[in-house]
């Protein structure tokens, strides 16, 4: 099994639950006010601007957001699209549970049983498309 011995250039604080939501709402409609990104996280919880503007400001002293002026107001926008951020987060799962090896992560979600058939089978055919074969 190959292991990785360095660790990543910077390891960021994992998302919270509510950040994620927030996350989701600039991903989804970036650039995005203060007010945007509020209406998107208040349709699934009571939750005030000003902390949205908190959680803002926080993602973006953690490196997830990056923010633009635009009159008096902040536009946000995500630092890196979702799936280089989840795979920022899932290199730092492998290398924190796993000692850096890819394989050990997959072959224990297949012992694991965390992956169905159908992903399994997805799985083999995205590999075998990049590998170039059929």
């Amino acid at each position: 099994m190959t292991r990785r011995t360095e660790f990543a250039a910077s390891i960021r604080t994992p998302l919270t639950p509510l950040e994620n939501e927030v996350m989701q709402a600039v991903w989804d409609g970036a650039p995005c006010s203060v007010e945007t990104v509020h209406r998107a996280v208040a349709q699934g919880r009571d939750i005030k601007e000003t902390s949205v503007r908190t959680i803002l400001r926080r993602l973006e002293a953690k490196g997830y957001l990056k923010h633009e002026e635009e009159g008096r107001a902040y536009v946000y926008r995500a630092a890196q699209p979702a799936r280089s951020v989840a795979a920022h987060a899932v290199r730092q799962i492998i290398d924190r549970f796993c000692r850096g090896s890819v394989e050990e992560l997959v072959s224990g979600m297949v012992e694991a049983k965390a992956l169905s058939k159908s992903e399994l089978d997805r799985l083999e055919q995205f590999i075998r498309s990049r590998k170039g074969g059929k």
